[in-house]
């Protein structure tokens, strides 16, 4: 257990989905989705107890033949689009707390990130400790620089859309950037309620590759995380 400190994992998994329907269940690699980061999550040295958050019940029955708690079907409020991940986590924890469970360290782990590892989530929540900070979000170097990125006008012109400093570079001479990956969020409780989420003045990042860093939203996400996995990843 991390520095006596108590870990509650909560992967969030409602039944709606625009980009990929049923994303949750769905079949990767001959298992459904969501039960990858279970058995992540079952398998880290740190994690002390792993929920499901969902509205849906045949996420329910998969959740728990791979072994996480459902303690609650999540509300209706909370199981549509616009509910926030903030909302989901403190209806989780407020859940918890009621039923006489506390925690310390809360670890949201989003079915949608199958190529991470439990080493990936060990040493994220390893670096709360070694960094004695209060959250750490995973995040992957750019595909590409937001640097050839701009918005355009209706009229689609281009007048000013690159930056003259770095109109004439190549992409080697620009600056890193780094993007979100969605994969590991870890923070301290007290943090998290007070900053309202994972982000604040004390919250680190954990770099991953770009390999292990898809995203699944789409059906192109999807084949190409089974693609990375069977050819490029050994674990």
């Amino acid at each position: 257990m991390l520095i006596n400190k108590s870990v509650l994992c909560i992967i969030p998994a409602r039944s709606g989905s625009k980009g990929l329907p049923n994303k949750n269940t769905k079949l990767f690699l001959g298992k459904p989705l969501i039960s990858w980061s279970i058995e992540q999550a079952l398998s880290s040295k740190f994690i002390d107890k792993v929920i499901v958050s969902t509205d849906d019940i045949k996420i329910i029955k998969i959740s728990r033949k791979y072994g996480a708690c459902v303690p609650f079907i999540r509300p209706k409020y909370l199981a549509n689009s616009s509910a926030s991940t903030t909302d989901v986590i403190l209806h989780a924890l407020n859940y918890m707390r009621h039923i006489g469970s506390r925690y310390d360290i809360i670890t949201l782990l989003q079915p949608t990130s199958p190529l991470r590892t439990t080493d990936n989530i060990d040493e994220a929540i390893g670096f709360l400790k070694e960094k004695k900070t209060k959250s750490v979000v995973s995040l992957c170097e750019a595909e590409h620089s937001p640097l050839w990125a701009n918005v355009l006008p209706i009229n689609k012109s281009m007048k000013n859309f690159l930056n003259l400093k770095i109109k004439n570079k190549n992409r080697q001479a620009l600056q890193v950037y780094y993007r979100l990956n969605g994969a590991i969020y870890a923070s301290h409780i007290d943090y998290f309620i007070k900053n309202k989420g994972f982000f604040g003045n004390r919250t680190y990042a954990y770099i991953m590759s770009q390999k292990r860093s898809v995203d699944i939203d789409s059906i192109i996400d999807f084949e190409l995380a089974e693609i990375i996995k069977t050819k490029y990843l050994t674990d």
